[in-house]
């Protein structure tokens, strides 16, 4: 069970928050859980600093009027939401925030995706969020279905090589499961067979083998990857309605055409440090997917996971 104190929702105030702090109130509602409101703003050039103070004051009136207009859309009643707004002007935003994280112990990091019209990926601090951030980030796009009606997917990858990556597997199909049950109740499982038959025979078959020989080769290590995907499942005590994907494709190009076709609004993926190289994403296939998913995206590491900012 994902367990949510304490969420930074982080905000640029140059365009329409009301789709995030919507987002970021429905999470805190659920887990009953205090939101500060973070305002990110550049730093100004010497000699600009009343100019400054005079556009923050400003910026935060607007973010002000944006969780008004969040707060009655919702019908959320003040005193049902633990509130602070601050500001937080420099260099480095994503860096900012993360120290913030780390001094002051947020369980979740919430914003809108950074680009008014990025309809597709993530541009440079929602990736450096994603990359190096110790805490779950939930990037927010426009979610047009009522609140029952919000399709949450998670992508899961049941070849799990270590202790760290089998409980992040677990933790994503427990929080997965928390957020559809919160929605609309259907859980959908995405697990890609990725199998290079190609590769496998060359390695494993002579050339005389038979078509019969390839088939059931074939379907014995697709058997093998879903069997590994239910003892996962089973692992996590999930429970409730699910909808499993369980397909021969390439991840990175399946999960952006499945969330499309599906119009599923809320990914739930992980992200995995190379070993000895603390604050990235392993491998290109993390990295293409997120640059092509148009929904929603919550991101967890392990939990073993060291930022690299310090």
């Amino acid at each position: 069970m994902p367990n949510i104190h304490k969420i930074l929702y982080v905000s640029h105030a140059a365009e329409n928050e009301s789709e995030g702090l919507m987002q970021a109130f429905a999470v805190a509602r659920n887990h009953q859980a205090e939101i500060k409101v973070l305002l990110v703003c550049p730093k100004v050039p010497e000699g600009f600093e009343e100019f400054s103070r005079l556009c923050v004051r400003t910026m935060l009136d607007r973010v002000r009027s944006e969780i008004e207009s969040a707060r009655a859309h919702m019908d959320l009643a003040k005193e049902r939401t633990n509130l602070e707004i601050e500001s937080d002007c420099g260099v480095r935003p994503a860096e900012r925030v993360i120290r913030r994280v780390l001094a002051e112990g947020y369980d979740l990091v919430i914003k809108n995706v950074e680009g008014r019209n990025q309809l597709k990926g993530f541009k440079a601090m929602d990736m450096d969020l994603l990359r190096k951030c110790p805490c779950p980030v939930w990037l927010c796009r426009p979610i047009k279905q009522t609140h029952s009606k919000i399709q949450v997917a998670v992508a899961i990858d049941p070849e799990c090589e270590d202790g760290s990556t089998y409980d992040l597997a677990i933790r994503l199909l427990r929080w997965s499961r928390v957020l559809a049950d919160s929605c609309s109740g259907v859980l959908n499982i995405i697990s890609c067979w990725d199998f290079d038959i190609d590769e496998y025979l060359r390695r494993h078959f002579p050339l005389s083998a038979s078509e019969e020989e390839l088939d059931e080769a074939t379907e014995s290590a697709r058997a093998q990857h879903r069997s590994k995907l239910d003892v996962l499942i089973r692992a996590s005590g999930i429970e409730g309605e699910m909808l499993i994907h369980h397909v021969v494709a390439h991840p990175d190009n399946f999960i952006p055409l499945l969330i499309d076709e599906k119009q599923l609004d809320l990914l739930v993926m992980g992200t995995v440090g190379r070993a000895g190289i603390p604050g990235f994403i392993m491998g290109n296939t993390a990295e293409n997917i997120l640059q092509k998913v148009s929904c929603s995206l919550l991101a967890l590491k392990p939990s073993d996971f060291i930022s690299p900012i310090k």
